[in-house]
């Protein structure tokens, strides 16, 4: 393989693409430029590795009631896309059975298991090893009764290559002074951890990618055809030894054109961000429980993100959702702007919560690497380690058979 493009600019597009060009490959990227557009820019810069259990859980399903947006819950739906979202549920509920589900952690505890490693490789790679800040995560629970609750739920719960330990007195107490109240108690995660800002790791590895050779191309793609030629939104046309489909929530229509089901769905994202901000650099990305939110501390300020709300990944963003948020966020007693930053996006979500990754059995010369949900940031860097022992042949370091997209049929 001579020449690749890329479709789709997020980071596991960006990261796949500065890896294929650094190894030789001619890289073309196409993106629409957007930046605002897919989770890559609004998440909560989270290095989950230690979620290797799969969302499409028995468990969640009984859960769902009770985390109703209805109720004041994080989980909704966009009922005028119910005919998108119910083929979708169907599969999801398959999925939740227990040797799906088992082999959904098997496949995620193999490709997590690495995780934070190649973060530090990626972000030596592009020059910067501070955009990687290891220092752990946190969830904190503001009273006893929901502390009792949460620590049961986490003692039997596998957390991969991350550790788990209580919260010291002296860690907790450094909330009291950010916070209207100190948590009751909460649990710390070692072995994780964050990126100093999203957007800025994504803007590195771009120009990154530039240096090495790379280019770049502002569009989108309209057809794409298994012999590697795809037709862009402009008119133009574009041709390439193979193809990457990294088109995040947009990935299923482009596999579609290829004959192939591929059924992600937009679950979409919500945060605020305030500049004017007391929190401190060095406190982890909190999970608070009871509150349905997230808060992280990046360089650009605090970041609040919640909700997961399926649907349509071009639908508006729901003004319900960013004033629910901004009042959790008062009571919580976050300083936080009174006008803060909004934002909508949609994380790709496959059903049973796997992503995709692998080159297409009835067409050898698209590889696709798509649908890692709340893990796109965390996974970056591996999958686009992957992505290129792929495109060059190479063993894979992990079985890729549990992340072929024929699964789906």
């Amino acid at each position: 393989m001579k020449s690749i493009l890329v479709i789709g600019g997020g980071l596991i597009g960006a990261a796949s693409a500065l890896r294929l060009q650094a190894a030789g490959i001619q890289t073309t990227l196409i993106d629409p430029g957007d930046k605002r557009r897919g989770a890559s820019f609004g998440n909560a810069g989270h290095i989950g590795v230690e979620q290797v259990s799969p969302w499409s859980s028995w468990s969640n399903v009984a859960r769902s009631p009770r985390s109703s947006f209805a109720i004041g819950g994080p989980l909704d739906f966009r009922w005028r896309d119910a005919a998108m979202i119910a083929p979708w549920t169907q599969r999801f509920l398959a999925a939740c059975g227990p040797a799906a589900f088992a082999r959904g952690q098997n496949a995620l505890a193999a490709i997590l298991g690495d995780a934070m490693p190649a973060w530090h490789r990626l972000a030596t790679a592009v020059g910067k090893p501070d955009l990687v800040i290891p220092h752990g995560h946190a969830t904190a629970w503001m009273s006893e009764a929901a502390a009792d609750r949460g620590r049961g739920a986490f003692a039997a719960a596998p957390a991969g290559p991350a550790k788990v330990r209580e919260m010291r007195a002296d860690e907790l107490a450094r909330y009291g002074a950010v916070l209207r109240a100190e948590p009751a108690a909460g649990v710390l995660f070692e072995g994780t951890g964050q990126v100093s800002e999203p957007q800025a790791v994504r803007d590195a590895i771009a120009e990154a990618f530039r240096a090495s050779g790379g280019e770049s191309v502002a569009d989108s793609v309209k057809r794409i055809e298994p012999n590697g030629r795809v037709v862009l939104a402009s008119g133009n046309e574009r041709r390439a030894d193979a193809v990457l489909i990294a088109a995040g929530a947009w990935s299923g229509a482009l596999m579609r054109q290829l004959g192939v089901n591929a059924p992600v769905i937009g679950e979409r994202g919500y945060h605020l961000q305030s500049a004017d901000t007391n929190w401190p650099f060095d406190l982890p990305t909190t999970v608070f429980e009871e509150n349905f939110v997230v808060l992280t501390r990046f360089t650009s300020g605090l970041r609040a993100t919640s909700f997961l709300e399926f649907g349509s990944p071009d639908a508006p963003g729901d003004a319900r959702k960013w004033a629910l948020l901004q009042r959790r966020i008062a009571d919580l007693g976050v300083k936080f702007s009174a006008t803060p930053e909004r934002w909508v996006g949609s994380r790709p979500t496959l059903p049973d919560y796997v992503p995709a990754i692998g080159r297409l059995k009835r067409a050898p010369n698209v590889l696709y690497a798509f649908g890692h949900a709340h893990l796109g940031l965390t996974m970056a860097p591996v999958t686009s380690e992957l992505v290129l022992a792929l495109a060059t042949e190479a063993p894979p370091p992990i079985d890729m058979s549990p992340f072929a997209v024929e699964r789906f049929g």
